[in-house]
C-alpha cells in the first residue's frame, strides 16, 4: 500500500461548549485525545505525513508534546485561523511532502477506526473525493419559526464524519477559489463541491463520535472499554 496521503488534524476549535477546557489535550483512556488520534493515523499505511492545526496560543504546548512523542511518520504543528477554512488552509500550506491526497480530520474525533481511514482514502483514490459518514437513525424535521414544515426522506440522509479525503490538486484549487470569492465553508466537502465535484460517501462507524460537550467523554470512554474487551476476547 502506498503512503500517499497527508493528514490535516484540525484542533483549532474554541472549546466554547467544553466550558473552556481544551478537549484536544484532555485525558482519554490511558493517553490524551490528541495522542490517541495521532497514534491511530500513524498506524495507517496510507499516511505519509501529519500536520496538527491548533490555536495560536496552544502552539507551544502542542510542539512540546510532539517533540517528546516518538511517532513513525513526520508530524508538524501550525497555528490555525479564525475559521475552519482558514485553519485547513494554514495546515495545507504546511504540508512538506509531495503527497497526492489530503485528508482533513477533526481532532475531536479520536475514535476513528484504522480500517475506515484506509477505506475512505481508497475511495478518494478512485474518484478524487470521499468522506466518511453514516446513515441517520432518527427521523429528521425541517423547522421554521418553531413549526415543522418538512420531513426529508430519511433514506437519503447521512451524518458526515471525517476524515474527508481529496486529490491534492482538487483541494488546492478549491481553497484558492474560496479565498478569491470570499466564501467561507465550515465543511471541506462543501469546499470541494463548490468546484462542481461530487464527493463519494464512504460508510463509516457510529463510534466515530465528535467530542463536543463534557458528556461526550463518558461515551468515548465506554466505547474504548468495549473495544478493549473485544480485543481481549480475540
Amino acid at each position: 500500500m502506498t503512503a500517499d496521503t497527508a493528514v490535516l488534524l484540525v484542533c483549532a476549535g474554541s472549546a466554547s461548549r467544553m466550558g473552556g477546557i481544551n478537549k484536544i489535550l484532555h485525558p482519554l483512556g490511558n493517553t490524551t485525545v490528541l495522542l490517541h488520534g495521532l497514534r491511530t493515523f500513524c498506524q495507517c499505511e496510507s499516511v505519509a505525513e501529519l500536520v496538527v492545526v491548533c490555536r495560536e496560543q496552544d502552539l507551544p504546548e502542542f510542539m512540546r508534546i510532539l517533540e517528546h512523542e516518538q511517532l513513525p511518520v513526520p508530524v508538524s504543528a501550525v497555528a490555525g485561523g479564525s475559521t475552519r477554512q482558514q485553519s485547513v488552509a494554514n495546515g495545507f500550506a504546511a504540508v512538506r511532502g509531495d503527497c497526492a491526497y489530503i485528508a482533513s480530520h477533526d481532532g475531536a474525533r479520536p475514535l476513528v477506526l484504522n480500517a475506515d481511514i484506509e477505506r475512505v482514502i481508497a475511495d478518494a483514490r478512485s474518484c478524487g473525493a470521499a468522506t466518511l459518514g453514516v446513515p441517520v437513525k432518527d427521523t429528521v424535521k425541517v423547522v421554521r419559526e418553531g413549526q415543522i414544515c418538512e420531513t426529508p426522506d430519511r433514506s437519503l440522509l447521512w451524518l458526515t464524519q471525517t476524515p474527508q479525503v481529496f486529490r491534492r490538486s482538487l483541494y488546492e484549487k478549491a481553497l484558492k477559489q474560496a479565498a478569491q470569492s470570499g466564501r467561507d465553508y465550515t465543511d471541506d466537502c462543501q469546499l470541494v463541491e463548490s468546484l462542481g465535484i461530487k464527493v463519494a460517501m464512504t460508510r463509516g462507524d457510529y463510534s466515530n463520535i465528535k467530542l463536543t460537550t463534557p458528556e461526550d467523554f463518558a461515551v468515548a470512554e465506554a466505547l474504548l472499554a468495549a473495544r478493549q474487551k473485544e480485543r481481549e476476547k480475540a
